[in-house]
């Protein structure tokens, strides 16, 4: 149980208390019966290369404000992965992208907002250059060898060093930091 966790029940407002449930500790409203089941936050990041050089971006918000990350946000419930992802390159950069495949899948819990899923998606662009936003400044295309040491957390550090290291969609079949961390 975390200071995360609900006080009141959604269905009908009941005060929520804890109880095993299905071999773990969560929260059941006795009143309705309706049982509170954390879910993972789900987060899209593009894999944008140019060359022998991928695309980041210097975050302008908190958390990890001023680290470098992919373009990237979180999947809306109205919404693919797919979707979210060419939304939000497109809110953070200017440049339209084409999904062309899944290049990793990285869990975190290294984020305040909570713990989550990033889904990295290796993607073409139009050719235009990326230009700053109010959510991320400098975009910068960097080789394998000059990657910033300051890279942000929820995902994408993990996502950039599977990058750096040569891990991609065409040379592995599951990527090993997909399944608990790095």
């Amino acid at each position: 149980m975390s200071d995360r966790d609900p006080s009141f029940c959604i269905r009908c407002g009941g005060t929520l208390e804890s109880a095993e449930i299905d071999t773990r500790v969560r929260w059941l409203c006795p009143a309705c019966g309706w049982v509170h089941y954390p879910q993972l936050k789900v987060g899209v990041g593009a894999i944008i290369e140019r060359g022998e050089s991928i695309l980041l971006l210097r975050r302008t918000t908190a958390p990890f404000q001023a680290m470098w990350n992919l373009p990237a946000g979180y999947v809306e419930e109205d919404e693919s992965p797919e979707r979210a992802l060419i939304r939000e390159v497109l809110e953070e950069t200017g440049i339209e992208v084409q999904v062309k495949s899944i290049a990793g899948a990285h869990y975190f819990d290294d984020d305040p907002r909570g713990n989550g899923v990033l889904l990295t998606f290796l993607c073409s662009s139009n050719g235009t250059d990326p230009q700053p936003s109010a959510e991320a400044t400098e975009p910068t295309f960097f080789t394998r060898e000059t990657i910033p040491l300051e890279l942000a957390g929820g995902g994408h550090d993990q996502a950039i060093r599977a990058w750096q290291g040569g891990e991609s969609p065409h040379n592995r079949a599951v990527q090993r930091t997909a399944f608990g961390g790095g």
